[in-house]
This record gives C-alpha cells, sequence and structure tokens, in this order.
C-alpha cells in the first residue's frame, strides 16, 4: 500500500522525467504526485545579468517536460519567489503529506533544504531527499581511514572499485506514471514576468530539454572513441557538449556512466575519468564547505596577497590582454556562455599567475557567464589553477600562453573564429602577433596597438612575479 495519499516531486536541478530518483520513489510511495519547480529568487535575485542563458535554459526545459507530463494526464505547477516559504505552502495547500525531491550538495542549498524540512515537519509533513545526480555521494567514497580524499587518482581508483551494476541501475519511473496527479494543464511564467529576457540559446543552437541532451549523447557516442585525442583542441568538436545538461540534470548522470564505463577503449575511459572528476569536486564541496566562501582548499595559501593590478582583471574580461588565445577563449565565454575545458584552465592560469588577480574575481566571472556554471566544479577548477585547491597544478608550474596556444590551436582557427580582426595572419603570427613588424602589419591589414593590443604583461617577468608571490607566501606560514 502506498505511504502518502498525496506527495509533491521539487524539481531543481533534475529537469527530466526518466530514470529520476525522486520521481521514481514518490511515485512508488504515493497515490497521487505533483511535480513542482520554484523560480527561486533567492537565486535569480543575485544574478547580475538580466539576459541569462541559464534562466532560459531552464524554462525551455521545464516547458518541454511540462508537455511530457500532460501527454500522461499531469501537468507541471511552477511559481516564482522563494523556495524556502512556497513549498511548505504549497504543501499544506495542495494536502501533500511529503515532498520529495533529489540531494543538493551546495552549502546554500543544504541550508535552504533543512529550513523546508524544519517547517514540513512542524505541520506534520516530511521531506524525503535521494542521490541522483551523481554515482556516489557524502560518505561512499573514503579512504581506507574513513577520511574524505584529497587527491583525485586515489579517488578514482576507490570510485572504480565500489561501480558495481547495482549503482548504475536506473529508476523505473514510467512502470508508475498512473500515479501522477491529473490535473489540466497549468501555466508557465514567461521570461520577461521574472525580469528576463530571451538570450541567443536559439542562436547557438543549444536545445534545452530531455531531447535536447538526448540528441547530443547520441552524436557524442559516434565521436566518443576520438574523445582522448581531440578533446584538448578547441577547434575540434571533441568535447560531448553535455556539461549544460549535467549541470541541470536533463540527463541521467546513470546514463552517461553507463555508456562510458560499458564502452571501452582510451576514448571512453578518458571520458569516464571526466565524469569522476565531477563527483571528486562534488565531495570536495561536501566534507570542506569553506571553498564556497572564498577559501583556499590548502589554507596556508590564504595568506597571498594578491597585488590586483588596476585594468588587468577587466582586460581579461573583455578580451583586451595582447594574447591571442586567452582572448579568444574570453570572447567565447562572453558570446556563447561556454568555454572549451582546455581553454578554462588557459584563461584561469592567465587571469591568477599572469595578471596576479585574485582567483577568486575569475571564480566569479565564470559563475556569472558560464551556463554550465556548477559551484564545485567552477570552485575545484580555479582552486586548481590557483595552485590553491586539492590535488591542484603545483605553485611552480605556469602556463605559457603562447605554448599553450601553439600546442593546441597550431594554425590558431579557434583564435581566427573568435578574433576575426586577426583573421588573416598566417598560422606563423597568429600566436605572437605583436611580434609583427610594421611593414607585415601593413600587409595582413592589422594595426597591432589599434586593431588588436599589445600584450598586457610580458609572461616572462610575469612569471618571476608569481614565483616571487608563492614564495613569500610560503615563508610567511612557516613556523618562527
Amino acid at each position: 500500500m502506498p505511504e502518502f495519499d498525496t506527495a509533491l516531486v521539487w524539481l531543481r536541478r533534475d529537469l527530466r522525467l526518466d530514470d529520476h530518483a525522486a520521481f521514481y520513489h514518490a511515485l512508488k510511495s504515493s497515490r497521487a504526485v505533483i511535480p513542482v519547480f520554484i523560480f527561486d529568487t533567492d537565486i535569480l535575485d543575485a544574478l547580475p545579468d538580466r539576459a541569462d542563458r541559464r534562466v532560459e535554459f531552464i524554462r525551455e526545459s521545464l516547458d518541454a517536460l511540462k508537455l511530457e507530463l500532460e501527454a500522461h494526464g499531469s501537468s507541471l505547477i511552477t511559481r516564482y519567489g522563494r523556495a524556502c516559504e512556497l513549498i511548505p505552502q504549497l504543501a499544506h495547500a495542495l494536502n501533500a503529506q511529503a515532498v520529495f525531491c533529489n540531494r543538493d550538495y551546495e552549502p546554500a542549498a543544504i541550508a535552504r533544504d533543512a529550513e523546508v524540512a524544519e517547517q514540513l515537519s512542524q505541520n506534520g509533513r516530511v521531506l524525503r531527499a535521494f542521490k541522483d545526480q551523481v554515482i556516489f555521494d557524502t560518505d561512499e567514497v573514503l579512504t581506507q581511514a574513513g577520511k574524505p580524499f584529497g587527491v583525485f587518482t586515489p579517488y578514482k581508483n576507490a570510485w572504480l572499485k565500489k561501480l558495481s551494476p547495482f549503482y548504475l541501475m536506473p529508476y523505473p519511473v514510467s512502470r508508475y506514471l498512473e500515479r501522477l496527479a491529473p490535473m489540466p494543464p497549468q501555466p508557465l511564467p514567461s521570461l520577461d514576468s521574472m525580469g528576463f529576457s530571451r538570450t541567443n540559446l536559439d542562436a547557438l543552437g543549444i536545445q534545452a530539454g530531455s531531447a535536447g541532451a538526448q540528441r547530443l549523447f547520441e552524436d557524442f557516442i559516434g565521436r566518443m572513441g576520438r574523445y582522448k585525442a581531440a578533446r584538448d583542441y578547441p577547434a575540434l568538436e571533441g568535447s560531448s557538449c553535455l556539461s549544460v545538461h549535467l549541470r541541470f540534470g536533463t540527463v541521467s548522470t546513470r546514463q552517461l556512466v553507463t555508456t562510458a564505463d560499458g564502452s571501452g577503449g582510451e576514448g571512453a575511459q578518458t571520458w569516464l575519468s571526466e565524469l569522476i572528476w565531477r563527483e571528486f569536486y562534488q565531495q570536495v564541496l561536501w566534507h570542506h564547505p569553506r571553498v564556497a566562501a572564498g577559501h583556499s582548499y590548502k589554507p596556508e595559501f590564504d595568506v597571498i596577497a594578491w597585488p590586483n593590478p588596476a585594468g588587468h582583471f577587466a582586460a581579461w574580461c573583455e578580451a583586451r590582454t595582447g594574447y591571442p588565445l586567452v582572448d579568444a577563449a574570453m570572447r567565447q565565454l562572453n558570446q556563447t556562455g561556454t568555454m572549451h575545458n582546455r581553454l578554462r584552465m588557459v584563461a584561469a592560469s592567465f587571469l591568477v599567475k599572469d595578471l596576479h588577480v585574485d582567483w577568486r574575481l575569475g571564480e566569479r566571472y565564470f559563475a556569472d557567464r558560464l551556463i554550465d556554471f556548477d559551484l564545485a566544479a567552477n570552485n575545484g577548477g580555479w582552486q586548481w589553477a590557483a595552485s590553491t585547491g586539492c590535488d591542484a597544478q603545483p605553485w611552480f608550474r605556469i602556463f605559457n600562453p603562447i605554448t599553450q596556444s601553439e600546442k593546441f590551436d597550431a594554425e590558431g582557427k579557434f583564435i581566427k573564429r573568435y578574433l576575426p580582426e586577426l583573421a588573416a595572419l598566417p598560422a606563423r603570427y597568429i600566436h605572437t602577433p605583436w611580434l609583427l613588424s610594421e611593414d607585415l602589419q601593413h600587409a595582413y591589414g592589422v594595426t597591432i596597438g589599434r586593431d588588436y593590443p599589445v600584450p598586457i604583461v610580458d609572461h616572462a617577468a610575469a612569471r618571476a612575479l608569481t614565483l616571487a608571490l608563492y614564495k613569500a607566501a610560503g615563508k610567511n606560514r612557516m613556523p618562527k
């Protein structure tokens, strides 16, 4: 017999119906299940841009999910406001005895869920949360000493050792869909009504919802074998392009891991490692929530006094550094809300170790711009680049933006895509255009300092200053 007469499924970063833990448990445990989503103003009000691709992606994904639910005689209730207030109110108004959701591991979300659970409890209702966005969470993968991992490779080995078909079993939601509460089609708030506007998602070819995720996944399956060889080259179609779908749960993590683990070959195994990196950073955030508050994973690096030279951060944000690969990466971010993974490392390293800007400023800029922004992965990536995080790039290893450009965009195809002012330059000059003579600048129709900026810093000199900064931090933290 079902445990509850009526239950809500509170959707957050899991905008699909298929293979959905909370949906499955709610449908199995209840006579009638009502799906709800809250456009949470505690999150939306903090967004700096009213034309935010993420908000549009969420709304389009909800629209697709609503149509899917309506095909089964139900619908999706959506509200705009504070989730911590609206969920208990909806549970009361709809006489729901329970609210089901999937776990979130970010500190703010944990606090929100605790508040909701307390309010529900005061009225005799319960909040039940389930693992869904990861294969292993919280304390499921620990060292032999029972401690969280701080280095990726041992974590990966333990993760793979624990993996079994049980953890990859999909949730058979379709068996219980007759328990969706019957209701007429419900309205979905427009972007305008929430103070947002449409973006360039359509022009970018980004299809929201589960259908968009499956289309990309099917395409990637045909390219997965080449993933290891192609993933570092931004001009190639080497990545899965599924990160935004993973972020908002329009695709099941279990489906992706099942395919990667079962495919064999270097490409699939390399991609599986990337999926495990995602979970590694999630468990770092869970066990060390202080990193979300601007603290270095390695506290000793909090003593670094970042110079933050005037104009450097703005030049980086606005793609005016004079280093073509860095500027092309930043234009990609600003124009599309995406950035190739290799370039995220290059751009982050450049901001911190060439421009000497506090990594937290870059972390915040990515958080505001990336359509696939994920707090755990973003913080982990920035602390890796800044050498302040777990299993990070050693502080004395500093990316050279020129050699990175020559190695990963040798012909300048990616650079020319986003820096058309340099499109006429042959490959031999595209990485260091400031070395062009006046005659060659005239011949190629580009004037350095006018059409494209001179380098904002000299890499060799910047590298020397970076080493001095980190060495000084080391001396400051040595015992007296």
